[in-house]
């Protein structure tokens, strides 16, 4: 299990000649994941065409002196881009995932997705009996990414468990790069599996929708439905020995200390600064800004725990995913 640096509600399109089908099965998937239907393909791939892509939320990759030879220049990342993608609406617009029929009378589709081959969407083809050596070959030559028999039992459980499994590897495969980069630095959690099962289930226990990798201090930002940020800070025991270092030097009192070196708070002082760490105007009352810590045993030990994030560590408001549902009228085959 891998964890992408960000996470967002995304588009699932669905193209099926058939209306009551369509209907049927747009009112049958979570109400959560947005959804648009075709069954003109002509009108599919058009709006395709003009479909915002991730592409057009990038993340920011770059050189930290362009004028130093190739050997000797550091890769820089721009962090704060990450979440920022939380302030453009948007995103929940990007196609990630498609769903289509196999026997369509305009274009199949295979065909179908053969056209869609450069866009980085996820394929799911629908098919008939007669039809399933036609989607084995389609999914060895890569053209699709599962296929589900329509006349199948639990067809539309596979699909739910399908939609999910693939719109999480559109945002690994699309944030992959970044990744590898970041998980070499203060965000090594990001190649622990046992850290992605703690987020998997926060989604669940929480009800957040979306979440961005959160540079200072180092953890995961979450946001539910109505756009409330959670930050989830995730430290080592080396991370927390800077805490102590800081806090000791800064003349922080005996409990606090004592409390840090065995490892039994998890600080986030949030109304000094912007990196959350220990002044001296926090005195006796460190307590108030402290969590008990939770612990996870991956390929390291982690140190964790949730607290609300201050505005005033977002210089960019989010653009809630509630919002942006109501914006949306419901979407009507093309």
């Amino acid at each position: 299990m891998k964890l992408p640096v960000h996470y967002h509600p995304t588009t699932t399109v669905l193209v099926d000649d058939s209306d009551s089908f369509l209907r049927s099965l747009s009112f049958q998937l979570d109400p959560a994941q947005p959804n648009i239907s075709f069954h003109d393909t002509v009108a599919a791939l058009e709006w395709f065409g003009r479909s915002v892509r991730s592409a057009d939320l990038p993340l920011l990759v770059n050189f930290d002196d362009p004028h130093q030879s190739v050997e000797r220049r550091n890769v820089t990342v721009d962090m704060a881009r990450i979440w920022r993608i939380s302030a453009q609406p948007k995103r929940f617009t990007i196609p990630s995932v498609l769903v289509v029929d196999y026997s369509m009378p305009q274009m199949d589709g295979v065909t179908f997705c053969q056209a869609l081959q450069g866009l980085p969407c996820k394929k799911i083809l629908f098919t008939g009996a007669a039809d399933e050596r036609i989607a084995v070959d389609a999914f060895n030559r890569g053209l699709i990414d599962r296929y589900i028999r329509k006349s199948a039992e639990d067809a539309l459980d596979q699909l739910e468990r399908d939609l999910a499994a693939l719109q999480k590897q559109f945002f690994l495969e699309h944030t992959e790069t970044v990744r590898e980069m970041l998980a070499l630095h203060d965000f090594g959690f990001l190649h622990c599996s046992a850290i992605a099962r703690v987020v998997d289930e926060l989604y669940r226990t929480h009800d957040f929708v979306e979440h961005y990798v959160f540079p200072n201090p180092s953890g995961i930002l979450f946001y539910d439905r109505a756009g409330k940020p959670t930050l989830m800070i995730i430290e080592t025991a080396h991370g927390l020995h800077a805490q102590y270092e800081v806090a000791r030097d800064s003349g922080a009192p005996p409990s606090l200390l004592l409390a840090l070196e065995e490892r039994r708070v998890l600080p986030f002082f949030p109304h000094v600064g912007k990196d959350g760490m220990y002044t001296d105007e926090v005195g006796e009352q460190w307590h108030r800004y402290c969590r008990p810590p939770e612990v996870c045993q991956g390929r390291e030990t982690w140190y964790w725990a949730l607290f609300e994030l201050p505005s005033r560590f977002l210089d960019s408001k989010p653009a809630s995913f509630d919002t942006f549902l109501r914006s949306q009228r419901p979407a009507e085959a093309a």
